[in-house]
């Protein structure tokens, strides 16, 4: 496995109206795209539990998918949901990957702890909610980066995790 074949879902009732621009999408597509990673899928939804979970499983079942990144809908405001709608369609909870980037946005800012992000694996892709903010979504994908190519290695059960552990 060279690529990561990654997926970018942005959650934001306004961007997905066209009154806000998505910041946080294109900060993590730049991410992904500076590790090399290949972009599979990137779209703008409103925050709407129904719309995530389908779209969320559609890109999971879909085989063309390694890793599904979220930004926005992870925190107390009333139509933040995105957790939820996660939690729906996962097989396995990966709270490792949350409660570090949790721990290491404390050192920035006291508002890490109002954050509800999930990360888990539905078959083999790997989920990760990340928060709506394109300075918070960096950081805290920067956070985990470091070991999502072991970690899509070992849901596809390669070879080559064990050379990497």
């Amino acid at each position: 496995m060279t690529k990561i074949r990654t997926a970018i879902l942005t959650l934001s009732d306004r961007s997905y109206r066209g009154e806000r621009d998505d910041l946080s999408g294109p900060v993590l597509v730049e991410i992904i795209e500076s590790q090399g990673w290949e972009l599979a899928e990137s779209l703008i939804l409103p925050d709407d539990l129904d719309i995530i979970r389908d779209t969320l499983i559609l890109w999971a079942d879909s085989d063309d998918i390694d890793l599904i990144l979220t930004t926005g809908g992870t925190g107390f405001a009333p139509r933040d949901i995105t957790p939820e709608a996660t939690r729906y369609v996962l097989d396995k909870l990966a709270p490792g990957i949350t409660e570090a980037m949790r721990q290491e946005s404390l050192k920035i800012t006291p508002h890490a702890m109002l954050s509800r992000a999930v990360a888990g694996i539905r078959g083999s892709v790997l989920i990760i909610n990340l928060p709506g903010s394109p300075k918070a979504a960096r950081e805290n994908l920067e956070v985990v980066l470091p070991v999502l190519k072991h970690a899509v290695q070992l849901l596809q059960d390669s070879p080559d995790a064990e050379a990497n552990h």
